[in-house]
C-alpha cells in the first residue's frame, strides 16, 4: 500500500473509522507511520494523538478496543478508511459515535418505513391511516394479509408482467414489516438469524 505521511507538515494523515458491519462512520484520528505499523501488527486501531503527542491505541484505558478488520487507501494515497470491530462505544463520552449517533444498522429507505410503522402503531387510534387500523384489527389479521399478498407474489411471478410482480412485491414486504412489529420484533432480528447461518 504506498501510503504519503509527507503530505502533512508533521506527517500525519486523517483515518476514517468505519463499524464494518453497521457501515457506521465511528470517529476520525489521525495516523503517522508507526501508529498505521502497530496497527497492522497488533489488529487494534493506534492512532497519533496530536493532544498527548505520543502514540495511543484506542481502548488502551476503557477497554473499548476498534479491532481491525481492513483498511483502505484513498486515491490521493493520503487518507485512511479503517473497517474495525468495536468493543464497546468509541467515544470518550460514552456514545457509540463521535457524533452521538448510536451504532445501529441502517438499511436506508427500508429503515424509515419501520420507523413510520412504529409511529402509526404508536398512534393506533388514528382513523385516517391504514397501518393504524391493521395494528387495531390485531395480528390474526396482520397475518392473514401477509398470506394475502404472499400468494398474489406467487401468482405475479408466474406471468410476465414485472410491474406486477414488483408492486406486489413491495405490498408483502410492507405487511411483513408490519407483522414483524406487531409480533414485537424488526427487520434487524431476523438479519442476525441469517448472518448466524453463514457458513
Amino acid at each position: 500500500m504506498n501510503i504519503d505521511f509527507s503530505k502533512s507538515e508533521y506527517g500525519l494523515i486523517p483515518a476514517i473509522i468505519q463499524d464494518s458491519e453497521t457501515k457506521n462512520v465511528l470517529m476520525l484520528g489521525y495516523m503517522n507511520a508507526e501508529s498505521y505499523q502497530k496497527t497492522l501488527e497488533t489488529n487494534k486501531v493506534t492512532f497519533f494523538s496530536r493532544a498527548k503527542q505520543r502514540l495511543w491505541t484506542k481502548g488502551e484505558e476503557s477497554g473499548n478496543f476498534l479491532h481491525l478488520v481492513d483498511i483502505k487507501n484513498d486515491c490521493d494515497n493520503d487518507t485512511f478508511l479503517i473497517q474495525v470491530k468495536p468493543v464497546g462505544p468509541t467515544c470518550h463520552t460514552g456514545s457509540d459515535t463521535c457524533w452521538q449517533d448510536l451504532n445501529n444498522q441502517e438499511y436506508g429507505f427500508i429503515s424509515k418505513l419501520e420507523n413510520t410503522i412504529t409511529l402509526r402503531k404508536e398512534n393506533a387510534d388514528s382513523e385516517k391511516s391504514y397501518v393504524a387500523s391493521l395494528f387495531k384489527l390485531g395480528i390474526n389479521k396482520i397475518a392473514q394479509k401477509v398470506g394475502e399478498e404472499a400468494i398474489e407474489v406467487v401468482i405475479e411471478a408466474k406471468d410476465d408482467n414485472d410491474d406486477l410482480f414488483l408492486n406486489e412485491s413491495a405490498d408483502l414486504l410492507f405487511h411483513y414489516l408490519i407483522l414483524l412489529q406487531a409480533k414485537g420484533f424488526q427487520l434487524n432480528n431476523v438479519v442476525e438469524i441469517l448472518k448466524g447461518r453463514q457458513k
